[in-house]
């Protein structure tokens, strides 16, 4: 019996972005243990396949920036709050990933050199090229930027296939599905009607500069295992965006 070969990946170079909620499980805060070694060894099976992998974590499993700043905080302190968030799930990813034998650097966008790289575009292709793993942390390094918008800025910078962004939903719809049964589901949209009709899909700032840069982003759900491979490998699922 002839054992099915598996289907090869789409792409060469993909961007990853992960929310800090997604690595909260079922709980309310911090990092479900399990939660985090299923993703890693996603992970592990797409760079497995030779895919150059980049990834960029959020942090609000921990803290939000801007949920602080509207309970009353300066919102420049909140934010770099929210920068050393990422900087904890980013090590956090990077253990489970050596723990499974790949070759892993946590980049940061602030300079925290004890314990990570600063973020260098330049080195992290060449990371990339060696087959490493870059995890990229503390968003773009400015307030007021969410992490949606650092994970467009560095996709765009390391000239990746593709933006891959898990969430808790399996894509774009029309309205909230949590609270409106009738929500329909897209398979394909483009930017511009996104930005037009203002839907749930990353924040303005990042659908700009993915349609100005061609940057095709998928949307999916990471609650269903084995979705992100099949994503990279190509398939139809969740929602892409594309310019057209």
């Amino acid at each position: 019996m002839a054992i099915e070969k598996p289907k090869p990946s789409r792409y060469s170079r993909v961007l990853v972005k992960l929310s800090g909620e997604a690595l909260m499980g079922q709980g309310d805060y911090g990092i479900d243990a399990a939660v985090l070694k299923r993703i890693a060894g996603e992970l592990e099976e797409i760079a497995g396949s030779g895919v150059q992998l980049a990834v960029v974590v959020g942090g609000g499993n921990i803290f939000r920036g801007a949920g602080l700043a509207r309970d009353g905080m300066d919102r420049v302190t909140a934010d770099h709050m929210g920068m050393l968030a990422t900087v904890m799930n980013a090590l956090a990813m990077q253990d489970a990933l050596e723990n499974r034998g790949l070759h892993a650097r946590v980049m940061s966008a602030i300079r925290i050199n004890e314990v990570c790289e600063d973020y260098i575009r330049r080195r992290a292709v060449r990371h990339l090229e060696k087959g490493r793993v870059v995890i990229c942390a503390a968003g773009t390094g400015n307030p007021f930027f969410t992490t949606d918008t650092a994970a467009a800025l560095r996709a765009i910078e390391i000239d990746a296939d593709v933006l891959l962004k898990a969430t808790k939903v399996d894509g774009v719809y029309s309205a909230d599905p949590v609270h409106n049964p009738a929500a329909v589901r897209y398979a394909r949209l483009t930017f511009d009607r996104v930005l037009t009709e203002k839907l749930s899909v990353m924040d303005a700032t990042a659908i700009v500069m993915c349609r100005d840069n061609h940057l095709p982003l998928q949307v999916f759900n990471l609650n269903n295992p084995g979705d992100l491979t099949r994503a990279v490998r190509g398939d139809e699922v969740g929602t892409v965006v594309t310019c057209d």
